[in-house]
């Protein structure tokens, strides 16, 4: 009988038992190591407690087509049937599939890897970004909670309803940092502050794994994405390439990644972008140099979409052959989503050009997190038995809605609040008017996950559940969300099923018209504006962040009316909100807020809760101001609020700095802050400083406020910012209570990475800064020996 290192099927013939055994004692003589065709071979169980071990003793067993499918993430599709799955899954040239989302779909394609020859299971996964079948806030809105327990709530509700469904791993966190709000994935992500973002990502990876090794039946693996730099990108175009300096990187971009990792995150997506002129998914610096020898990260890395494939459009590879090469030799363990090394590697191993152990530490990983999953315990650990699979997936009972309310009333951030406009009354007659006003799949947000758009709360009937019978509430559509048709064929051009965007037929005239005729019966206006999930999506960047022009002409009539109007936003990124802010009553920033997201706004309108949420990014006055973030560079002509700006940092056209600071959100109440008191003027290396500040509620309704606390280096061996947030607390107190919140500094907050990639702490003087923005500060000064 021949027999091919590349062929995953052995012939039963009259010789194969012969062949067996021969094969036996060349492994037993460690000759063999590259295949085995015994059709019984398996993973010894005795090994099970020893990962290690365990491992390794599989491998020795493997075959070298049994390698390359472990490498392999596929989705189920119209090229990939779920037949032709579970058929390639028993073939072993499957490592694990993405978008197959329920246990009852799952179970055959694990049945398919159990009817493999070594039974090595498969592992599932899906974007589980904010929520799974809750939906909770999108990432912009979870930051602006600044509440890591409010955080840790939605990742944990998440991890559990993705674990009910089959599903091992999700693509999240996603810790991007984000400073140029024309980019679309903006939405996904935190903000634009390293140590937020840090915290954040520390908590989700958490909140997602759980502290169990292997991971729980009810958590699943996080994959950290994208790394790296992804929100860098040039123009903040989708897909585009990123430079940047070592300093930047270390200092700002990097932070997240590293926090996800040293929290035990068990993957980490590889990003589509090229860094400095080599692409992430073949960048050996980036995934070898950094993530695995400096940070010590031992999981699995996953590349982006067809990502290896993309390596030729990014003109590095000069073919297919070569990408593969690239890839697997920088460090990309599993390639998603296309057949790059399923179908070049076995000849690039042939001729040399990879090598064997290239391919084992890929493999290797890859059954890491599969142990590390629990799978090789249990392949069916999250699947489960049949008879106890959900009779409806989407049934009600399966959602979480408390918690979900819960943290997305946690998530709002009240921009502007004229002549105390807001609480309203349940009284009198409301106006609802707005294209987002009643739209259920627009609440979702995003990367909604296995969220049922019918099973959101739309403003409109958060609003009739909250005032009942006390008030009347009149809805008016009002406009459409733009009347722009080349960006509403854009927006439904994936959705298959059906489109997300449906225009109102009417002419914009009428629209407005009942929209202005509801608005003169009511005592006040209430329009839901701002941007469809789609237009802050991947792929959806901007080049404008201006309320579409229908909304823009819709706002201006209500306004004419005379009536108090107050403006919900719903929207993924920062928008140009200069007229709002000048003729607006209130506005209420809601981001996109998931499944309860009508009753968490009408709890917020009402005043049920106080709003508390700060801004996670700033809010610039225009597109021309971008990049805008507070932690900027200090510059030797900086522009001064107030002074002539003549031959200082500024655009001459409009006011300087943002329209809204990072940091910033009011309250239905007052907060003042004391000046700052530092424990002592000088601090030790290895010593530490505690900065205090009595914050005190002085108005008449009990509130949270968030006190951040902020540090500037005054003079170091390199340009620093002007400052950085080291530290916050979110204080809930009732009305008129007064508390101190004390902060401890310590070298490791004054650490920076200078010009030669050193971590340090350098000696000199250091301003703190504590206030309930990043703008409105209190300041003390001490000196680092």
């Amino acid at each position: 009988m021949k027999y091919s290192a590349t062929s995953s099927v052995v012939a039963r013939t009259p010789h194969h038992q012969r062949f067996t055994a021969l094969a036996s004692v060349l492994l037993i003589a460690g000759l063999l190591t590259s295949f085995a065709p015994d059709a019984q071979a398996q993973a010894n169980p005795a090994l099970l407690k020893d990962k290690a071990a365990f491992v390794n003793d599989l491998m020795k067993q493997m075959t070298l087509d049994e390698k390359i499918g472990q490498l392999r993430l596929v989705s189920i599709g119209p090229e990939m049937p779920a037949k032709k799955l579970a058929d390639e899954i028993a073939a072993g040239r499957v490592g694990g599939t993405f978008n197959s989302v329920t246990r009852k779909d799952n179970r055959p394609l694990q049945d398919g890897a159990m009817r493999s020859r070594l039974k090595i299971p498969i592992f599932f996964a899906y974007d589980v970004i904010h929520g799974h079948r809750t939906t909770f806030p999108i990432g912009l809105g979870l930051a602006s909670a600044w509440d890591l327990d409010a955080v840790a709530t939605a990742m944990r509700t998440s991890a559990n309803e993705a674990a009910a469904d089959g599903l091992d791993m999700t693509f999240a966190p996603m810790v991007d940092i984000s400073r140029d709000p024309r980019w679309g994935r903006t939405s996904e992500g935190f903000g634009e502050d390293p140590y937020l973002v840090s915290r954040i990502a520390e908590v989700s990876v958490r909140a997602l794994q759980g502290e169990q090794k292997p991971i729980a039946a009810d958590r699943v693996m996080a994959s950290v994405k994208h790394f790296a730099l992804y929100g860098a990108v040039e123009g903040g175009r989708d897909y585009n390439v990123v430079n940047m300096d070592p300093m930047r990187m270390y200092n700002d971009y990097l932070p997240p990644y590293r926090a996800a990792v040293d929290a035990g995150a068990g993957a980490v997506m590889v990003a589509l972008n090229s860094i400095n002129g080599t692409p992430a998914t073949s960048n050996t610096w980036l995934l070898q140099d950094l993530l695995r020898k400096d940070w010590g990260f031992k999981g699995l890395t996953v590349s982006d979409h067809g990502a290896i494939t993309e390596l030729v459009n990014h003109g590095v590879a000069h073919d297919e052959t070569e990408a593969a090469q690239l890839a697997i030799k920088a460090g990309t363990d599993m390639s998603m989503a296309d057949q790059v090394y399923l179908g070049q590697l076995p000849g690039l191993l042939k001729s040399g050009k990879v090598a064997q152990q290239d391919l084992d530490n890929a493999v290797r990983e890859i059954l890491d997190a599969k142990y590390d999953m629990g799978l090789f315990h249990d392949p069916y650990l999250r699947i489960g038995r049949a008879d106890g699979d959900p009779a409806e997936v989407n049934a009600e009972s399966r959602l979480h809605r408390a918690a979900a309310r819960q943290v997305a009333a946690q998530s709002m951030v009240l921009l502007e609040n004229r002549n105390a406009t807001l609480p309203l009354k349940k009284a009198g007659s409301i106006a609802l008017v707005g294209p987002l006003a009643d739209s259920h799949i627009d609440m979702l947000g995003s990367w909604s996950g296995a969220g049922v758009d019918k099973q959101t709360i739309t403003l409109k009937q958060g609003l009739q559940d909250a005032v009942g019978d006390k008030a009347k509430l009149v809805y008016a559509r009002g406009a459409n969300i733009t009347d722009d048709k080349h960006i509403v064929d854009y927006l439904n051009f994936m959705n298959w099923d059906a489109p997300e965007v449906v225009q109102d037929k009417r002419s914009p005239q009428a629209m407005i018209a009942e929209a202005v005729r509801a608005a003169r019966k009511a005592d006040v206006v209430v329009a839901a504006v701002g941007e469809s999930r789609g237009m802050s999506h991947e792929s959806s960047s901007r080049t404008q962040l201006t309320l579409p022009d229908s909304q823009v002409a819709l706002l201006k009539a209500l306004k004419a009316t005379g009536k108090p109007l107050v403006l919900v936003l719903m929207n993924g990124r920062p928008l140009d909100l200069n007229w709002a802010r000048e003729n607006a009553s209130a506005i209420l920033e809601t981001w996109y807020t998931g499944t309860e997201g009508g009753h968490a706004i009408a709890d917020i309108l009402f005043g049920d809760v106080n709003p508390s949420g700060k801004l996670p990014i700033t809010f610039p006055r225009s597109v021309g101001q971008i990049p805008s973030y507070y932690n900027h560079a200090r510059l030797g002509r900086p522009f001064t609020e107030g002074k002539p700006g003549n031959y200082t940092s500024q655009y001459y056209e409009e006011p300087n700095g943002p329209l809204y600071p990072f940091g910033y959100g009011l309250s239905y109440t007052g907060f003042s802050l004391s000046g700052v008191t530092l424990s002592q003027s000088t601090m030790k290396a290895d010593g530490k400083v505690e900065a205090s500040v009595t914050v005190k509620n002085t108005g008449q309704r009990d509130g949270a406020t968030v006190v951040q606390l902020y540090i500037r280096d005054v003079a170091a061996s390199v340009v620093r910012p002007v400052k950085e947030l080291k530290d916050f607390r979110k204080v809930m107190l009732k009305a008129g209570e007064q508390q101190e919140v004390r902060f401890v500094i310590d070298a490791k907050a004054l650490k920076f990475y200078n010009a030669r990639l050193e971590h340090v702490a350098e000696p000199g003087e250091f301003q703190v800064q504590v206030g309930l923005d990043s703008k409105d500060v209190k300041a003390a000064s001490f000196t680092l020996e």
